[in-house]
């Protein structure tokens, strides 16, 4: 019976298949590099990045494809730092171009040691800077790091804070302006409505467009556990404001332990979500104003089906209006790596969804860009990070593209000289480089070639401004 259940249920996903074209699949590596919690995110030129953890010794390891393969999985932590991972939380990844930053939780869990920690790189993942400690957390615990970028290109991190009794659980935010070199103090960013505490064994999701920064998390209610968001729109300077983005009034007097996902597109925030407020683990996507605060729509992934007995761990991603989403569900004992996807989520998503996987799935994670998609999941039965991709057709926004994309520099980091490549036309435009104080250190015009020799310039972050046909383009690049 189970096995006509599933290919019933092959069948009636395959119609669904028609808005992807679907790669085989592939491990990104051995089992020997372990599985726990992969999480992807996008290169300058679409290149998929992954973060992933190992429990038997407490590691964070970092993968990319390089056009032909997933290079070597390399061990990001140094020896004297323990990593906390599990199938439920793990190191995350954001990037920005080139800029990749991956936030850490140090162990053990104990005041003295129990730390946020942030590894950055400026060339794609090719090589990481030293950790960077996140300021002095003093006498409070912290858990669940999670990150994203703003418009710069500069990390905004978010995680848990507890009392030195494990008690206070809250939420809070903090940025850098240099990069990652530096950060500014934590400011909260939850405990609205009624609620003191947050639950205090779930992930949350800190996510960012333009000015606006969105703090998504599980709320403790007296044993309430619904979803919240703080809302920053000063660049996750400060969270004035804060709305319930799932009031499915689920009261448990155990944790969860699972979180939201979110992503943002003009004033609309779509989070996705677990809750069993229904007397069943089921999945959501909730539809809100950011500006408003109003809930438009909170509707179940799936609905009812054949066999189905959870879900749980949904992901979310987005390119344009193009929009998926990826979860864990079990069905007749199997669980399966299911996937809703729309090219134009104006219209909504398809009434069935697509099945990415029906091996045992654990978690997962979901990226998008230039008409590409990427799914990476925690598959126990190998022990491996598993991975697949498939394009889809991009339907015209009219949204501005990142300005970044326009050109590139190389080498990055650079010792002496730097190319500029792109199909820009640099022999009438005006270059400058100005360092992290805003302050010009260069300037040409009317260049003959795309070289520029940056020598003389002191080590440190530098920013290449490019103006022709009275439009400026800018990068970031380091002088070793």
């Amino acid at each position: 019976m189970k096995n006509t259940l599933t290919i019933l249920l092959i069948v009636f996903c395959l119609s669904a298949s028609a808005q992807i074209t679907w790669t085989p699949g592939m491990n990104i590596s051995s089992n020997s590099f372990s599985n726990m919690h992969p999480r992807i995110a996008l290169d300058r030129a679409g290149n998929p990045m992954m973060v992933w953890g190992r429990m038997s010794d407490e590691s964070v390891f970092f993968s990319k494809w390089n056009g032909t393969m997933f290079t070597t999985p390399i061990k990001l932590n140094p020896t004297w730092m323990t990593i906390a991972t599990a199938s439920w939380q793990s190191p995350d990844i954001a990037s920005h171009g080139d800029t990749v930053y991956v936030v850490v939780k140090r162990t053990p869990e104990t005041s003295d040691t129990n730390r946020i920690f942030i590894f950055t790189s400026f060339n794609g993942g090719v090589l990481f800077n030293a950790p960077v400690e996140l300021g002095f957390i003093a006498d409070s615990l912290s858990r669940f790091p999670t990150v994203t970028t703003d418009a710069t290109g500069n990390p905004i991190v978010a995680y848990m804070k507890f009392n030195a009794m494990f008690m206070d659980s809250r939420w809070v935010v903090l940025k850098s302006t240099d990069y990652g070199s530096t950060f500014s103090s934590d400011v909260k960013a939850s405990g609205w409505g009624n609620s003191t505490e947050v639950c205090d064994c779930c992930p949350g999701a800190i996510v960012s467009s333009g000015n606006t920064s969105v703090m998504l998390y599980r709320d403790n209610n007296n044993n309430i556990r619904d979803m919240w968001t703080g809302i920053s729109n000063d660049n996750a300077t400060t969270f004035p404001v804060g709305f319930e983005i799932g009031n499915n009034n689920w009261m448990l007097m155990s944790c969860p332990s699972s979180g939201p996902d979110g992503i943002i597109i003009g004033d609309t925030l779509y989070s996705t979500f677990m809750s069993g407020g229904s007397g069943a683990y089921r999945t959501y996507l909730s539809k809100s104003s950011i500006s408003t605060g109003v809930v438009s729509s909170m509707t179940n992934l799936l609905g009812s089906a054949p066999g189905l007995s959870q879900q749980n761990f949904p992901r979310i991603a987005s390119d344009g209006t193009a929009m998926a989403i990826v979860w864990k569900q079990v069905v007749s004992g199997d669980a399966q790596l299911p996937i809703l996807f729309s090219n134009d989520i104006s219209n909504g998503f398809p009434a069935i969804y697509d099945t990415v996987d029906l091996e045992n799935i654990t978690n997962a994670d979901v990226a998008m860009g230039n008409g590409k998609l990427f799914v990476v999941w925690q598959d126990d039965s190998s022990g491996t990070v598993k991975y697949k991709s498939g394009t889809y057709t991009q339907v015209s926004t009219g949204l501005n593209e990142d300005i970044e994309s326009n050109f590139a520099i190389y080498p990055n980091p650079v010792s002496s000289s730097i190319s500029l490549q792109s199909q820009l036309d640099f022999r009438n435009a005006e270059i400058k480089i100005f360092n992290l104080m805003g302050e010009t250190v260069f300037i040409q015009t009317n260049m003959g070639v795309a070289t520029l020799d940056v020598a003389a310039l002191n080590s440190g972050i530098y920013f290449l401004q490019i103006r022709t046909n009275n439009k400026f383009f800018s990068q970031k690049f380091i002088k070793q």
